[in-house]
């Protein structure tokens, strides 16, 4: 088996739902949040998903569950040991691998992590970016959380889907904040921002997440 080959079967054995490869040079070159020395020569994003369960994402009303976040952070720790095995694995055969955290913020004014897995992911193939500001893949809607993986690896690249929202507008209907606009580029971040504030607070969730929006999402549907 070549190497794309095997990072899919190592994929498989831990149950990964989705992985693509997008090139991601130009997006390296605008992180600042990543230093240069770090990234140069990493030119390979693995982008690598896990759906959410829809049992759990069903039981949100108007506000995040605790059983929620409980299953969000499960997620993100399975996501991180898949990326360091993927990584392990690349380095093995004598290239050069970086793991991106899927769940570390970094700024927290902004909410931003070291690099966007969205953005990643959207040119991995595995969905595009909607008006919630979230990756809309075509089967599991925005139920997905990923991690990325950096690599100078040469892998073949996923085609990038060719589609949006269209006429869809379902989570304008239900965000709490009215962060959500007819496009990504109009959503507001603050107001999400403090509206997770608050349901942190108001129902002692311990992080800042929502899960409204990622509800609502139909996904293959629109």
């Amino acid at each position: 088996m070549n190497n794309w080959e095997l990072l899919v079967r190592i994929a498989e054995l831990e149950g990964i739902a989705l992985l693509g490869v997008g090139q991601i040079k130009d997006i390296i070159g605008q992180a600042e949040l990543l230093p240069r020395r770090v990234t140069e020569g990493l030119e390979y994003g693995i982008s690598i998903g896990l759906p959410l369960s829809s049992r759990i994402i069903e039981e949100i009303e108007d506000h995040p569950t605790k059983l929620y976040f409980y299953h969000y952070r499960r997620l993100n720790i399975a996501l991180d040991q898949v990326a360091i095995k993927i990584t392990s694995f690349i380095q093995k055969t004598g290239f050069e691998a970086l793991p991106i955290p899927s769940s570390q913020t970094i700024d927290w004014e902004n909410q931003r992590g070291h690099l966007s897995h969205k953005i990643v992911a959207a040119r991995a193939g595995l969905g595009w970016i909607g008006r919630n500001n979230l990756l809309i893949n075509q089967d599991y809607g925005a139920r997905v959380r990923y991690v990325t993986v950096l690599t100078d690896m040469p892998l073949p690249l996923s085609k990038p889907v060719e589609r949006g929202c269209g006429t869809c507008q379902i989570c304008l209907g239900v965000c709490p904040a009215g962060a959500i606009g007819l496009s990504w580029e109009e959503f507001d971040r603050q107001k999400c921002i403090e509206q997770l504030k608050y349901f942190s607070k108001k129902y002692q969730i311990g992080h800042y997440i929502c899960g409204i929006c990622v509800k609502a999402c139909p996904g293959i549907k629109l």
